[in-house]
């Protein structure tokens, strides 16, 4: 079984952030990155797949991400994890389009011969949930979104999504595209023996084919500052004035 898992470097969501001159970008200086949340969760879930092989060494898990040099330092991690080799799609510039970004991995995964293509939910900073869709309908292959549990079994994926009060189970014939949600495996820690191995693995920067952008980000802006909390007084006797300021200033009521 082949599978490809296509991640992405994002920085640390836990932390203040600052936009860069030019307008158009995050500040990277002083900011932690990693593999993004959901990116992780499909990168454990295609090692599990793996593992439950009947020829484990058979079977080959592949990492892919596209960006400048420095997500070659998130794929190492994933290969540390356990991917068997990885592909750095190389583009320097900043890329906020989906159409272009999954044109780009298209033209990778094509020709591939993939049985499966893992991409996370989403990735935690755009949060736009649209590559893998764009990468499936590219591909011309069926997908199934923000999946909890996943078994591959005769040629064939079953997928279980998690609706309000209740879930779907999907099953569609391989090669398949499927997009992980939180809960279906926690990320492995990497081991010191992982860390070392990844080291020998085999990493392949190629071009990224970019496809045309159809939309740009024009600018970026931090929100505003909240304005301080007041205390307007205790017990039933604030409630009137409570009120007041909930229908004539915040205007909720």
């Amino acid at each position: 079984m082949k599978i490809a898992v296509l991640i992405k470097r994002v920085p640390d969501m836990d932390v203040r952030f600052k936009i860069a001159p030019s307008g158009t970008a995050v500040d990277e200086s002083g900011l932690k990155f990693d593999i993004s949340d959901f990116d992780g969760y499909a990168v454990e879930a295609a090692l599990q797949l793996k593992e439950k092989q009947a020829d484990p060494a058979a079977s080959e898990v592949v990492v892919i991400s596209l960006g400048p040099d420095v997500v070659q330092e998130t794929l190492r991690k994933a290969m540390s994890m356990g991917a068997d080799r990885a592909v750095q799609l190389k583009h320097d510039a900043p890329l906020h389009d989906s159409y272009a970004i999954a044109t780009a991995l298209a033209a990778e995964l094509k020709g591939g011969a993939y049985d499966l293509v893992m991409f996370g939910r989403m990735s935690i900073d755009t949060a736009n949930q649209s590559t893998g869709t764009i990468v499936a309908e590219l591909l011309g292959l069926p997908i199934v979104t923000a999946i909890s549990q996943l078994t591959v079994n005769g040629g064939q994926v079953t997928a279980r999504r998690e609706l309000e009060g209740a879930y779907e189970l999907i099953a569609c014939p391989l090669p398949a595209v499927v997009s992980i949600d939180e809960g279906i495996a926690r990320p492995r820690y990497p081991s010191l023996k992982g860390i070392m191995a990844a080291k020998k693995k085999p990493l392949e920067t190629k071009p990224a084919q970019v496809g045309e952008e159809r939309y740009k980000l024009d600018k970026m802006e931090l929100p505003p500052e909240r304005a301080a909390g007041r205390i307007i007084g205790e017990g039933k006797d604030a409630v009137p004035e409570l009120v007041r300021l909930l229908k004539e200033e915040a205007k909720v009521l």
